[in-house]
């Protein structure tokens, strides 16, 4: 009896503890359902494994998820804090450590989910097919304009949902009509070289209008041809040449395919000749256009041997938000190169940078580019020289910092900083940095509070190297100090 009572004992001891070793929520893909090895936030942040993510933009797949939200994977970024909290989980759960899903799998998985989701919306699509088809009888050119809305919301990561004021009638014809093949991009192609400036005009608002609407026609019309004719009119005097021209180009951007092929269309140098001195509004979308091409790791260098980088420091204190805001992404993603972060700190941009933050303008996207510069020897010393670490401590103390992801990027930015030596450690000190990391640990998520320990952990380990170093009493006074004396 007493034995078997100690058996059911361990028994039930056993199951509880199976069940506390249950991932959390959070640690599990929504598309695959497993754990995560390499997660990746989105634009929209949700965070997903990296595999899925790729596999999702090149079929060109929109999941839905589970609250009926659709993700924007048109930007993707490591979340090295989640995936370190997710391995500490699996050492301290005694769990092996999650393998990425190999891109085999990855597709597999999402083509199944796209084949379940397409069964799901048939479904709603034959109920509401009649009064669709009533309806459409009474949409003209209002059809082409509620498409591109649509589009530019839910499909683009850079909406282009501003018109320009020649923009005056519809073009939906144009779009309707539309029949992709070589024959099509030639007439385009005609009219762009056209000698006649109101034909000029015609085409490349045909061609915006089309490659906004119609994401099908992208890869089909971006030839070499295409580009070049696009090119000269960027350069163009005219308002209406230059601002479709470039929001064309934006909307060819788009397609993953087509990143590398215009950069080495040679279209980078007129794109920065426009945020330079173009107009304004043939200055936001070129601030998109160069973030849209950023986001391909083969143009990053490439893009800031051929100028960007100055005109886009330029761009975060423009007048439209649009441009402030593009231009901060494309800093962003070019500054996870190397080659351009040094470029950077040469152009004095860490001072530039830390004014901002100091002012509270646009303080999250700032704080990217800031945690990019804090990786590399040189940027770390303009940091440390400029008063980054007082100015960061000043943002994580702020009573009213609502953001996770602002206080997360002021832990990272931290945390790349600490690894300049004694000099951080007095600098760090001086500014009160374990109070407000202290506070970090306490409020913030798991994430945030991951980094906090992090930083706290390398000021620790100093201090204790430091003692074992520079303990000079203790070893002027020691015997065998005194017998070689």
């Amino acid at each position: 009896m007493g034995s078997g009572k100690s058996r059911w004992r361990i028994s039930l001891h056993r199951s509880t503890s199976a069940i506390k070793k249950q991932p959390p929520k959070e640690f599990i893909c929504p598309l695959s359902g497993s754990l995560m090895a390499d997660p990746v936030i989105v634009s929209s942040g949700q965070t997903f494994e990296r595999n899925c993510v790729q596999t999702c933009k090149s079929l060109g797949f929109k999941p839905a998820l589970s609250d009926g939200s659709k993700p924007d994977f048109s930007t993707v970024i490591p979340n090295l804090a989640l995936k370190s909290t997710i391995l500490n989980w699996c050492n301290t759960h005694l769990r092996d450590q999650p393998k990425p899903i190999d891109s085999i799998s990855a597709e597999k998985l999402i083509r199944a989910l796209m084949a379940s989701q397409k069964q799901q919306s048939q479904g709603k699509i034959l109920i509401h097919a009649q009064s669709e088809l009533t309806r459409s009888s009474r949409l003209s050119s209002s059809t082409d304009e509620s498409v591109a809305v649509a589009t530019s919301g839910s499909t683009t990561p850079l909406p282009l949902a501003t018109r320009p004021s020649c923009y005056s009638y519809s073009s939906s014809s144009d779009v309707e009509t539309l029949n992709p093949s070589s024959t099509e991009e030639v007439d385009i192609v005609a009219r762009l070289k056209s000698s006649h400036v109101f034909e000029q005009e015609e085409a490349v608002i045909s061609l915006r209008n089309i490659t906004r609407s119609r994401e099908d026609t992208r890869a089909h019309l971006c030839t070499s041809r295409l580009l070049s004719a696009v090119r000269s009119l960027i350069a163009s005097r005219y308002a209406t040449l230059q601002v479709n021209a470039v929001a064309a180009l934006v909307n060819l951007s788009l397609e993953n395919e087509n990143k590398v092929k215009i950069v080495r269309s040679g279209i980078v140098r007129p794109l920065v000749d426009v945020l330079k001195g173009g107009f304004p509004e043939a200055q936001d979308h070129a601030a998109g256009a160069i973030f849209s091409l950023s986001l391909d790791d083969q143009n990053k260098t490439a893009i800031g041997v051929l100028g960007a980088l100055p005109p886009l420091l330029h761009a975060l204190r423009s007048n439209s938000e649009r441009a402030r805001l593009d231009s901060a992404l494309a800093l962003y993603h070019l500054s996870l190169v190397q080659s351009n972060r040094s470029k950077l700190v040469k152009l004095g941009s860490v001072q530039s940078l830390l004014g901002m933050l100091k002012s509270g303008h646009m303080t999250g996207r700032v704080l990217l580019v800031l945690c990019n510069l804090a990786v590399c020897a040189e940027g770390r010393a303009a940091m440390l020289d400029g008063g980054a670490v007082e100015c960061l401590v000043g943002v994580l103390g702020r009573d009213e910092l609502g953001s996770e992801s602002i206080r997360e990027s002021c832990a990272v930015a931290l945390y790349g900083l600490s690894h300049g030596g004694l000099r951080f450690k007095g600098l760090a000190k001086e500014a009160g940095v374990e109070e407000v990391l202290r506070k970090v640990e306490e409020v913030g998520t798991e994430r945030a509070r991951e980094k906090a320990r992090w930083v706290l952990e390398v000021m620790r380990g100093r201090d204790e190297e430091e003692e074992e170093e520079v303990d000079w009493e203790e070893l002027l006074d020691s015997s065998e100090v005194s017998r070689k004396i």
